[in-house]
């Protein structure tokens, strides 16, 4: 982390590399007037996997299992996108009871034990110990040594998503069991009966963390309202009737006040209502809505959108949850930052619950597992992953073979709005002020409260020439060399 600018008189850049305790490799940069005031503030993503390019050539029933390499964080979010959408592909327009179910338990122990990961070993260090609290004592180690009780619902909240997932998967970490037009395992009765066991009382620690954090927010509630806050519009997948649905559904998008942008769109209109803008600095695009323009139309998308978005939870607990949440605002939409925290638990509330539902549906030991019709060129599927919503849309040639890839990952719509509460820290933070340790990881607060995935999100349209620039302290280009 290079903060030796600090020591400088006048104009000054401030890195922040590599910013911590988020997936995958991004960076920081921060420049200061003479006087010491926030002049930038960039979110960098400095990693590029090029999955989008690679994945041309592949045979279309290999893509499930090869696109979700993206990441070992949530790779299921990437396999079942891609089976989605390589259903269409085979002409499937409905799977089996069984085929679904199987899918669906899989998707909410994804979520579970994603979000688990971040709020107990990502998120809580900063919430526990303070911001500006040593570097040292902000991890895991010091949750579990100081909130033991903290640091078992870190442990076994996210234990048990994973045997969700490896009943329903296959393996814990890259799953091999959705396929164009199904499945090819069902779920076995000795591993429902095993995750049977536990559901209850995964229920009972995600309804515990949800009132520990409100005690938070009620003792932090200035710092809970302003910090990294500001207005935006919301997008997510809801169900036919405005309900929340992560697995499934039509999109919707919402502005600041609550009103509905569009509401019902297929994913596979997407490219109607969206643009993808690539910038200069980044290897992340920056969606925004085409109707309302580059200035106005960028979003959030993630637990905050996934509440924000929805008329209702299907699940008793949740919904109970999700009342009090939206009143926190008096109705409308919440806006502030680390809300997201608040959101995220709520939704493992949510996904613990569909875990017991379906844990007690018999159609998960069926047999019918696949399905198959009149092959198509093109598929294209959204899902609701940890982080947001998630596209995914191929074509596939008379060989079977992929010919364009094209994702908008989670972390890719909230990239404008990370940025925007990376100035926003700056601003409230550093402005004037002598640049510590404690100080500079406000901002990766900001930014964790998102939980970017950026080896997910790091894709890039064009040409992507290497730049490498000599800067002076007023970040004057000096010399620059490129190589194609």
């Amino acid at each position: 982390m290079d903060i030796a600018a600090r020591v400088e008189p006048g104009p000054r850049k401030i890195v922040i590399d590599p910013v911590t305790r988020v997936e995958g490799h991004g960076k920081v940069t921060i420049r200061l007037d003479q006087f010491g005031k926030v002049d930038q503030a960039r979110f960098h993503i400095v990693e590029f996997r090029g999955f989008e390019r690679f994945i041309r050539g592949r045979m279309y029933w290999e893509v499930p299992v090869i696109i979700q390499r993206l990441c070992g964080i949530c790779p299921v979010s990437h396999h079942l996108a891609a089976a989605k959408a390589m259903d269409q592909v085979v002409g499937v327009t409905k799977l089996t009871p069984t085929a679904e179910k199987v899918r669906e338990l899989m998707h909410y122990g994804q979520i579970l034990q994603s979000n688990a990961t971040h709020i107990f070993h990502l998120a809580a260090p900063d919430l526990l110990f303070g911001f500006g609290a040593p570097a040292q004592e902000r991890n895991i180690i010091h949750v579990l040594r100081r909130y033991p009780i903290i640091g078992k619902w870190a442990i076994f909240i996210r234990k048990y998503g994973q045997e969700v997932i490896k009943a329903t998967g296959g393996r814990r970490i890259h799953p091999t069991s959705a396929v164009p037009g199904g499945v090819n395992q069902n779920l076995a009765a000795d591993e429902r009966d095993a995750l049977r066991r536990d559901i209850e009382n995964v229920i009972k620690w995600c309804c515990d963390a949800l009132e520990q954090h409100k005690a938070y927010v009620e003792a932090h509630q200035k710092l809970h309202r302003e910090f990294a806050s500001f207005r935006s519009n919301f997008l997510s997948l809801v169900g036919p009737d405005g309900g929340m649905n992560l697995y499934d559904g039509k999109l919707r998008a919402i502005d600041a006040d609550g009103k509905i942008i569009f509401d019902a769109v297929s994913p596979a209109d997407y490219r109607d209502y969206f643009i993808e803008e690539v910038r200069s600095w980044s290897y992340m695009k920056f969606p925004h809505i085409r109707s309302l323009g580059r200035e106005n139309g960028w979003y959030r998308v993630g637990p905050l959108a996934q509440i924000n978005c929805c008329n209702s939870i299907g699940t008793r607990l949740a919904e109970d949850a999700r009342r009090e949440f939206i009143a926190e605002n008096g109705g409308g939409p919440v806006h502030p930052t680390l809300a997201y925290h608040w959101a995220r638990l709520i939704c493992i509330i949510h996904c613990a619950e569909k875990i017991k539902e379906l844990l007690f549906d018999d159609d998960l030991q069926g047999s019918d597992l696949i399905v198959q019709g009149e092959r198509q060129p093109r598929g294209t599927a959204c899902i609701e992953a940890p982080r947001g919503t998630l596209f995914h849309d191929y074509e596939v040639n008379e060989d079977d073979q992929v010919v364009r890839a094209n994702l908008i990952v989670s972390t890719t719509s909230n990239n404008e709005a990370m940025n925007r509460a990376v100035t926003k820290v700056a601003e409230d933070y550093l402005s004037g002020q002598e640049i510590t340790e404690g100080l500079l990881n406000h901002v990766e607060v900001a930014i964790r409260a998102f939980d970017p995935c950026l080896s997910c999100a790091t894709h890039a349209l064009g040409q992507m020439p290497l730049i490498v620039t000599l800067e002076d302290a007023d970040g004057s280009i000096i010399a620059a060399r490129t190589k194609e």
